[in-house]
């Protein structure tokens, strides 16, 4: 028998030097490189510390109070604290704080309030929806009958009259606001209008702006939706993981069902540990002034790119992140995340509106300024960076087949060297 004194006393960099290894790489990484990926920030040690707790050991089904399992009174604690800060920070009734991810929190008020076959209505997402809104590949898109909206060919942004309009024509129970790759301000007022008018469901889904909602720096979606989700990650700057919310004491019931035992199983309680500290950070007013350096430092990025002549969907921002329309460039999304990477910037290829070419090139590059703001980048830094991203799309459009890889170590140099002025987590794996 293995000795049990070593199996709780002996820390990873002892026990498996190869997961310790790959861990102290992506800490270097993020150390070294500009992260400019909307899904992604950086939480606060004290995050960190939640997610790595004992409370990984307990598991238990249910809700507080009414657990499936004992010795539940610390678990109990934890979430319903989570629950209470939620409450508070979105100014609503009613949370659940149970969703692993936000398309789980999606799936389980599509559980809760329709039913297989019904008629959703939620943005394409060719045109900056989600997977998890009713995309043909996601099981969203198998069991309902999804009709989708888009946005207008003159100025990128969402056509209310025309959703409107899809509305009366197909009757949608469920209607659907948000999305992953749409960069400007949701009007949830004039979606609740629609939603009013053929007798449906409004969900928002604000997983890219939660922190901005938080932080008074976008639209609300309460009094409007009649429920909303959210991811904790992204510009909540928590850990993973996704959060239901509503008014209605009429759905408590279905929607919490929807999740458990609905779509889920137990909890991860050490997730929703670390959840309850991220959510008790954005309750505190410094995380105001954050959300607004946030949108400050998106409309700062926007306007350098902008300065450079590069084009952006829907022509600037609202929210923490923005797309880039590399056709005018001659440039694929592929090739050029690719260089931005090995000049230390970090974002995503995506698709464009109207994108000619398959999610797996795109004419598209999505950019996010949370992890930045998160390690302190001011609107100053954020205007360094895109000059910096525009070096190195525009050397990449001139070199065409050619080299580019002068610029992108010239530029390499100047994000570690920024990267090195604003260090994070010093010391973590010392």
């Amino acid at each position: 028998m293995s000795d049990p004194h070593a199996y709780f006393a002996t820390h990873l960099r002892e026990t498996d030097p190869e997961v310790y290894g790959a861990i102290a790489g992506e800490l270097a990484r993020q150390q070294d490189q500009i992260e400019l990926i909307a899904s992604e920030n950086l939480v606060s040690l004290a995050s960190l510390d939640a997610l790595g707790s004992v409370m990984v050991n307990k598991t238990v089904e249910g809700y507080p109070g009414r657990r499936y399992y004992g010795g539940a009174e610390f678990a109990d604690t934890l979430e319903q604290l989570a629950i209470d800060r939620a409450t508070e920070l979105f100014g609503c009734a009613f949370a659940n704080v149970q969703p692993h991810s936000g398309s789980q929190a999606n799936l389980g008020v599509f559980l809760a309030l329709v039913t297989p076959g019904d008629t959703i209505l939620s943005m394409g997402l060719a045109s900056g929806g989600h997977l998890s809104h009713g995309a043909k590949v996601n099981l969203t898109g198998k069991w309902f009958n999804v009709v989708n909206y888009g946005t207008s060919a003159e100025d990128g942004r969402i056509d209310m009259a025309d959703v409107m309009r899809l509305a009366r024509e197909h009757r949608p129970k469920l209607i659907i606001c948000g999305g992953s790759a749409y960069p400007r301000a949701i009007d949830f007022a004039a979606f609740r209008q629609v939603a009013d008018a053929v007798g449906a469901w409004l969900l928002a889904d604000m997983a890219h702006f939660a922190g901005l909602v938080a932080g008074g720096q976008h639209p609300h979606p309460f009094p409007h939706a009649h429920v909303a989700t959210a991811t904790t990650y992204k510009n909540l700057r928590g850990v993973r993981g996704g959060v239901t919310l509503w008014n209605d004491e009429a759905l408590t019931a279905k929607l919490n069902s929807g999740v458990f035992p609905g779509v889920q199983g137990s909890v991860i309680l050490n997730a929703v540990a670390a959840k309850a500290v991220c959510l008790g950070e954005a309750l505190k007013p410094e995380f105001k002034d954050y959300a607004a350096r946030v949108l400050a430092n998106a409309r700062a990025l926007a306007a350098a790119l902008q300065a450079r002549g590069i084009e952006l969907v829907a022509g600037g921002t609202d929210t923490p992140l923005m797309l880039v329309d590399l056709r005018g460039l001659g440039l694929t999304g592929n090739v050029a995340s690719d260089a931005l990477e090995r000049a230390g910037l970090t974002c995503n290829k995506n698709g464009v509106p109207g994108d000619p070419e398959p999610p797996q090139v795109t004419s598209g590059l999505r950019f996010g300024m949370s992890a930045g703001t998160a390690r302190g980048f001011e609107t100053e830094e954020f205007t360094v960076i895109g000059g910096l991203i525009a070096d190195v799309l525009e050397g990449l459009a001139k070199a065409g087949a050619g080299d580019n890889g002068a610029v992108e170590a010239r530029v390499r140099e100047e994000t570690r060297a920024l990267c090195r002025r604003f260090p994070i987590y010093p010391g973590l794996m010392d």
